[in-house]
């Protein structure tokens, strides 16, 4: 099992969840998040600290889309460590359905 960024970080982006990764295993691209899974340990401490509720575990139904996203993104994405303020459309976006077709950028983001 693995921890997995859903549809709903897209355009929030808000990163408390990686100031308390034990391992480091996120990573950043210019509008959302991922989990490496092969880094991630199954914790489950990001999970509730996610305000946009994104993080889910790999065991819910549906989420194969996300691990394959996840996966891919976090081979060639920066790793990210440090908390920064989410992206300025944040609120009015969480909760936006169906971002990923819409929103999603594959360009990565800063990393630490």
């Amino acid at each position: 099992m693995t921890y997995v960024v859903t549809d709903n970080c897209i355009r929030c982006k808000y990163t408390d969840c990686v100031e308390v990764c034990p391992v480091d295993c996120f990573y950043e691209g210019e509008n959302f998040l991922v989990i490496h899974p092969d880094e991630c340990i199954d914790c489950g401490v990001c999970e509730p600290e996610c305000p946009a509720e994104a993080i889910k575990p790999d065991t819910e139904p549906g989420l194969d889309k996300w691990l394959k996203v996840n996966a891919e993104f976090a081979q060639i994405w920066p790793n990210i460590t440090v908390k920064r303020d989410p992206l300025p459309e944040a609120k009015e976006m969480d909760g936006v359905p169906d971002k990923y077709d819409q929103f999603f950028s594959p360009e990565p983001g800063k990393g630490d």
